[in-house]
């Protein structure tokens, strides 16, 4: 592999696709920070690019397929024109890399996740400018919100799940840096922070051999600007009664969970290897409605896994129709290489097929009969996006995360609204995603 030559007037201009979850998006704009520092320019379009960096995701078999089918197109972009530089990182590329490089070897380099000295090393750059890469962090998508990543890597062994292979084992940021950066974001206006991990709540037990999630939200808490702060990503068995105490009295932490859950029954979620059982999930999912009588319960499922039955199926299908959680994302099982679930028996496609139509279906008929009730309310809504020529605005209130929840549509919105600010929005209709609203004067 030859590292690129640079341009004459010393400067690279860099194309980054980012692929998968919003943590290959915080990586990938840590990188942009060390790339602009470099002085390279980074645009939007790969074709007018001396160098095109994808970011990939391995998680499951659809998401491995739109990788490598991004892959391919920048190799086809570098055979119409060979002095083009493609570079590959993280998740796929760190999973499979060695098959990459046989299979795909118009690609100029292959890294893993993480890797930035290796990548900035590889491009001729002046490799790493600052001891925290987050003090230099470049928001490529809205100035108003950013994603927080507070650990990588997983300790837990779930029988699905390929993300230890590839991100290893959890570790959690020290508490210091990650307060540190969001004062930074503050700083640059940032109004919402998202906290993301694979597992948020087991938070700081690696490093300060205990869970600090609680203690690190009260010091986020303090930083002036923000105003709301995002969960994601609670694991049940890592989850601690105090955390609800917190949520319920928080001025800035949203009445906001996500739970990934993945099923309901204890046959399940043993053959699974999730630990803990359905009662535990209930209880936490009980206290939470008990406790905070506006708490918005997002979660995620897996169906089709090996082992389930018909009747594990029916729990699961009865348990959502009992929570009604606000928000649901469905999966169907991917067979992974080198996870434990990968050498038991699938189950028919049609089989898997069926029950995440299922799922999805009553899931679409809850989320409809919910944002009926939401019918001339009024809520505090963050504008995300103006759009001048279709004559909307768009935002999310305190029960929606960007780009997976549901979005408020406000048409003929005033003339001096702001992106990123705050607005009091009468919900005047709904759809089974959508709300459509009207700013109060």
């Amino acid at each position: 592999m030859s590292r690129p030559e640079l341009n004459p007037n010393g400067k690279k201009k860099i194309h980054i696709t980012t692929l998968g979850c919003s943590k290959n998006l915080y990586d990938s704009e840590i990188l942009m920070g060390q790339l602009l520092n470099n002085g390279a320019t980074l645009l939007d379009e790969p074709e007018n690019a001396d160098v095109i960096i994808l970011n990939t995701c391995g998680f499951i078999t659809p998401a491995k397929q739109e990788s490598i089918q991004a892959i391919l197109e920048a190799g086809q972009l570098k055979k119409e024109n060979p002095n083009i530089q493609v570079v590959v990182c993280g998740c796929l590329s760190a999973r499979y890399s060695q098959t990459l490089v046989k299979k795909i070897p118009e690609v100029d380099a292959y890294f893993g996740t993480e890797d930035y000295s290796g990548i900035l090393q590889f491009l001729a750059l002046d490799n790493i400018h600052t001891q925290h890469l987050y003090e230099d962090r470049h928001l490529s998508q809205k100035k108003h919100f950013a994603y927080l990543k507070i650990s990588e890597g997983c300790n837990h062994k779930c029988a699905f799940c390929a993300i230890p292979l590839m991100r290893g084992r959890h570790r959690s940021r020290p508490m210091e840096d990650i307060v540190q950066e969001t004062k930074i974001l503050a700083e640059k206006d940032v109004k919402e922070i998202i906290l993301i991990a694979q597992d948020t709540t087991f938070y700081g037990l690696d490093l300060y051999k205990k869970q600090r999630i609680i203690d690190l939200l009260k010091d986020l808490e303090k930083i002036d600007g923000i105003e709301w702060i995002r969960l994601h990503y609670a694991y049940p068995t890592t989850f601690q009664d105090g955390l609800i105490d917190l949520i319920q009295k928080s001025d800035k932490i949203v009445h906001y969970v996500d739970m990934p859950i993945q099923h309901i029954s204890d046959g399940m979620l043993k053959i699974m290897k999730r630990g803990g059982n359905s009662r535990q999930i209930k209880t936490i999912l009980q206290n939470l409605r008990d406790k905070i009588s506006d708490v918005v319960l997002r979660t995620t499922l897996l169906v089709g896994h090996p082992g389930e039955t018909e009747k594990d199926f029916t729990e699961l299908r009865n348990f959502i129709e009992e929570i009604k959680f606000d928000r649901l994302g469905v999966f169907q099982y991917s067979a992974e290489e080198n996870t434990t679930a990968f050498r038991l028996e699938s189950l028919p496609q049609r089989i898997v097929e069926e029950r995440y139509n299922e799922i999805m279906a009553m899931q679409q008929n809850l989320s409809f009969q919910k944002n009926l009730e939401k019918r001339n309310r009024i809520f505090r809504v963050l504008i995300d996006e103006i759009n001048d020529a279709k004559k909307i605005a768009v935002g999310r209130t305190y029960g929606d995360s960007p780009e997976i929840d549901n979005e408020v549509i406000i048409e003929n919105p005033p003339q001096n609204i702001i992106e990123g600010t705050f607005y009091d929005v009468k919900i005047v209709d709904t759809l089974e995603y959508e709300l459509f609203g009207q700013i109060m004067e």
